[in-house]
């Protein structure tokens, strides 16, 4: 142990001095390469560096033909050295052409060395190349050699993001145009600054010179780091016993001996504390990915949040750095909670994940607020900084940032375009969607917030189609109380101004868990315990909503839509449980609903083939398309492998609409469609064609589909769907799409 430490702390010396040595980018690499084979006493070393995500290219090399570098290059897996760069693992082989994979590079000249160990250079998850050591002598390198080069990686990956070999193949990391291609989980387009959610920490001194006074730094980090864990236990509120348990467990975390002894370790090798802190966090996130294991993901991700809450400590780069948010904030995260997100309110123009998915806390959030959202962003956060420049497509899914002068133009003129239809837009706003046939659509807006119901008089919606009631649980810590309900419900109809505002009861599980209920673990959450199915079984949290509706209604007329109804049999439970409510205000002497509407959401085929006593039953119908259209297809909306597969103007999923706009049409039951499709204009003409006279969508989509509906004839609309269908199409968007272009030139 004596004698790793003391080798890779004389290497580490070494190393400080070249890297402080003026010259380029690619002379410092040589220098590297040429410091390293002499102090381990090999005849090779060499670097390969990521000239883009799947392409390694060979950039510096002591022993191999100098006439290879920037010339020899491989693919993500290719060969020994791509197999590290692919999988993260370090290949130590005392014979490299005889193991698997081996790929003979000829114009390197290396078929005179035997041995090789490459490890991977990396940074917190993110991938930057492959240091290797090579030589004649057939044989394993030992355990410190192996610690020797896996520190010099680690000093390699923290002088590369600042930007020290810069111009060299992969290099160049925070001054150049990038574009990352994501999935939409909330339309719309923004441009503006960077502002991250958690702005990286920045490593500027990984090499020191006093190991003593960097023990002591590390461990006075460490119990500043257990301090904090302990206070967040302190504050949790009574009762809170799944949260405690998992803060119980981060505090194990906080208190592993075997954690802070290999940062220890680290720091007597020569590392700085805060270097020795990151070096750990990324064998954890390495880690992180190969575990397939659940529950071992989550226990490494709480050892990732450690780590980097220590980091934070050491380097002083908190949250609250001192940077003022920009006036245009476009959030950039790997992920973030729902909470996270509320706390920012409206300020932010845009946001882009890492990570997250369609279904997500955040999305659903991001949609309630109208932000344009794009999530699966890979790389997007080592590569930004905060203030740089970032455009957000959310109709494309494109993050474009510090983007180039030519796509700025070109995106100003996007939304130069975009402005001006909102004018027109708005000349509109208080006119009826009546199409030329004279047949008129109502168009209402969903809302999951307070915050929202400003929009309603702007985007001209009649009304709230669909008020998301979960939102307010999902950003809390401990369930809300009854009294709090009721005065947001009443605060929520003062809003509305007399306009029909549609409360949708608790809509949880599946993908929207409540941070103080159990995760209950299924095979297959989204046709779980979910919805209905929770509140049904809920009793006392189902009884507590209602109770609050009626409440806040105080003698004003209350709508209430129960989510998730899959048989007759629910529902007339959930209907029920209303009216008991009811009744018992009512034997209390409290103000009851003038007026009761209860309905249902159909986001179940079943529910289309109901009794017919169902359609009788209810006070209205939503068909909810989100859902609905993922069972139809049986495709995961939150799989990006298959959700884009299935198109909504399909002629089967329209037929389907069609039958239950005629089973509604013959009991006379009020019917409306409620979903992001509703808010496309396309095909929010397709429903309204097939006989769907109420859509519910977005505030910003208003506009644009009253102004197509108002300028068409609905009656036209369906004969060319039917002569889609007629043809043996299987989608009508082409033939709606065509039919609309002669539309406009005609106009």
């Amino acid at each position: 142990m004596a004698r790793r430490v003391s080798e890779s702390r004389k290497l580490l010396g070494r190393l400080r001095g070249a890297l402080a040595d003026a010259g380029d980018g690619q002379a410092r690499l040589d220098k590297v390469v040429d410091l390293v084979a002499d102090s381990m006493r090999t005849e090779v070393c060499s670097i390969y560096l990521f000239r883009d995500e799947g392409t390694l290219e060979l950039c510096a090399t002591e022993g191999l033909n100098p006439d290879a570098v920037h010339k020899t290059r491989m693919r993500l897996g290719e060969g020994l050295v791509g197999r590290v760069a692919r999988f993260g693992r370090n290949v130590n082989a005392a014979d490299a052409p005889a193991e698997r994979g081996f790929r003979y590079m000829p114009e390197t000249g290396e078929e005179r060395f035997s041995s090789f160990l490459g490890v991977p250079i990396r940074r917190l998850g993110e991938r930057l190349g492959v240091l290797v050591v090579q030589s004649r002598e057939a044989r394993e390198f030992t355990d410190d050699e192996i610690h020797a080069l896996e520190v010099v990686a680690m000093v390699l990956a923290e002088m590369t993001e600042l930007g020290a070999f810069a111009g060299a193949a992969g290099a160049a990391r925070h001054d150049q145009p990038a574009l990352f291609r994501g999935a939409v989980a909330q339309e719309g387009t923004a441009a503006g600054a960077v502002w991250l959610h958690e702005p990286r920490v920045v490593v500027t001194a990984p090499i020191a010179e006093d190991p003593e006074a960097e023990l002591k730094r590390l461990r006075a980090a460490a119990a500043e780091l257990r301090q904090q864990v302990d206070a967040m236990i302190d504050r949790l509120p009574p009762g809170a016993t799944d949260q405690r348990a998992v803060l119980e467990a981060y505090r194990s975390f906080a208190r592993s001996r075997s954690w802070m002894r290999r940062m220890e370790e680290d720091i007597e090798g020569g590392l700085s504390a805060e270097a020795a802190a990151e070096k750990e966090q990324a064998g954890a996130r390495t880690k992180m990915q190969e575990v397939p294991d659940l529950y071992l993901r989550e226990r490494l991700q709480d050892l990732d949040d450690l780590s980097n809450r220590l980091l934070r400590i050491l380097t002083g780069q908190g949250q609250d750095t001192g940077a003022e948010m920009p006036a245009a904030p476009i959030l950039v995260a790997r992920n973030i909670g729902p909470g996270d997100l509320l706390e920012y309110d409206r300020k932010l123009k845009g946001i882009v994940l890492e990570e997250g998915s369609v279904g997500s806390h955040a999305a659903i959030v991001a949609r309630a607020l109208a932000i344009p959202l794009v999530i699966q962003a890979k790389g997007v956060v080592q590569a930004a900084l905060n203030g740089d420049r970032i455009l957000v497509d959310g109709e494309q899914g494109a993050v474009h940032l510090r983007p180039s002068d030519t796509v700025e133009g070109a995106f100003r003129d996007k939304l130069a375009m975009q402005a001006a239809a909102q004018e027109r837009y708005a000349s509109i706003r208080d006119l009826p969607a009546k199409a030329l046939c004279g047949s008129v659509v109502g168009l209402h807006m969903n809302a999951g917030l307070l915050a929202d119901l400003p929009s309603l008089g702007p985007s001209g919606a009649e009304g709230v189609g669909l008020f998301r009631t979960e939102l307010q649980f999902l950003a809390r810590n401990a369930v809300p109380r009854r009294g709090e309900l009721a005065s947001l419900y009443s605060r929520v109809m003062d809003s509305a101004e007399g306009r029909r505002v549609v409360f949708r009861t608790l809509d949880i599980g599946s993908d929207k868990v409540l941070p103080f209920m159990k995760r209950e673990v299924e095979p297959n959450p989204a046709l779980g315990w979910r919805a209905i199915r929770v509140g049904l079984d809920k009793k006392g949290v189902m009884r507590m909503q209602l109770q609050a509706l009626i409440r806040a209604a105080a003698g004003r007329p209350l709508a209430v839509m129960f989510p998730f109804i899959a048989q007759f049999e629910e529902f007339k439970e959930a209907r029920q449980r209303l009216l008991d409510e009811v009744a018992l205000e009512e034997r209390r002497g409290s103000a009851v609903p003038a007026r009761l509407e209860i309905g249902a959401m159909l986001e179940t085929p079943s529910l289309a083939y109901a009794p017919r006593q169902f359609y009788e039953m209810a006070d209205f119908i939503s068909i909810g398309g989100n859902d609905l259209k993922q069972f139809f297809f049986a495709a995961d909306r939150e799989n990006e492998r298959v959700r884009r597969r299935y198109d909504t103007l399909n002629v089967s999923y329209l037929t389907f609409l069609e039958h239950i706009v005629e089973r509604c049409a013959d009991t006379g039951t009020p019917l409306s469609f409620c979903g992001e499709d509703a808010g496309r204009p396309v095909e929010a003409l397709a429903f309204a064609a097939m006989g769907l006279r109420a859509l519910s969508m977005r505030p910003a989509s208003i506009g644009p589909v009253k102004s197509l509906l108002r300028r068409v004839n609905l009656d036209e609309a369906r004969a060319c769907i039917d002569e889609a269908r007629g043809s043996g199409a299987q989608s009508v968007r082409s033939a709606l799409r065509d039919w609309l272009r002669v539309q406009d030139r005609a106009a």
